[in-house]
């Protein structure tokens, strides 16, 4: 497939390698432009293109980048993006280590369905919930045991089956959330963040979350938030808290 990555940083990085190694033909862009990328490109096989030219002539273009800088991409990028192509959103919303407060993101308190919203076009969210080194690491075979499963959430049945592709070849399993606004269910601060799960474990700890985001929306944002404070004070221990 012809993919186009959009923030080069530990999770768009590791995605372009990957998926080079797969045989797809992978484009890079960052917020410094194409020079930049130069080495990175060179080491892994990927083109380095501007923002506006990373998304052409593509079947997916993966979004891997801070919430605070998505509003900065050029205005209208995705407004004649043809029928058909899978945006993928892998951002988090980290308030207090880096984003800043995003108010018109707080009104709903999920990250992807603001971020779909800034981009105008259907999102799908994927790869967010998942250390860059554990997606760094060799996948298993489909039906091995402990074969890490990933979370995806999105309104598009069509666009999900092709990342559901996608994240097999990668070596994982993928379980369907359901549509993007349900995406609350991966986002920092609930109990399958970061932390490795396979499906079975995966799938339970999401239904004991329930259907209603008013229900779990205090508890999730308030664990996230005390989360970042442990981050920023003792970032082992925050790691040490994830294998619960």
């Amino acid at each position: 497939m012809n993919i186009g990555i959009i923030g080069s940083g530990a999770i768009g990085s590791c995605l372009a390698s990957k998926f080079i190694k797969l045989g797809h033909r992978v484009s890079i862009a960052n917020s410094r432009g194409p020079a930049s990328l130069k080495q990175l490109a060179e080491e892994i096989g990927a083109e380095a293109a501007t923002v506006e030219d990373v998304i052409k002539n593509k079947e997916v273009i993966i979004v891997s980048i801070p919430q605070k800088n998505v509003p900065d991409l050029p205005k209208k990028l995705f407004n004649n993006l043809p029928e058909g192509v899978v945006v993928i959103d892998t951002g988090n919303y980290y308030p207090a280590l880096r984003d800043g407060v995003i108010p018109a993101l707080e009104q709903s308190g999920i990250d992807s369905l603001w971020v779909q919203e800034q981009l105008g076009v259907p999102v799908i969210k994927v790869f967010n919930s998942i250390f860059a080194t554990s997606l760094k690491n060799p996948g298993k075979p489909k039906g091995e045991k402990d074969r890490i499963a990933l979370a995806v959430s999105g309104d598009n049945t069509k666009a999900k089956e092709i990342v559901f592709k996608l994240v097999d070849e990668l070596g994982f399993d993928s379980f369907n959330i359901g549509s993007i606004a349900q995406s609350w269910k991966q986002q920092p601060g609930t109990s399958i963040y970061c932390r490795d799960l396979n499906l079975g474990e995966l799938e339970k700890r999401i239904d004991a979350m329930g259907a209603e985001w008013s229900e779990m929306r205090n508890i999730i944002i308030g664990k996230h938030n005390a989360n970042e404070t442990l981050m920023a004070a003792d970032f082992p221990a925050w790691l040490k808290s994830l294998q619960d």
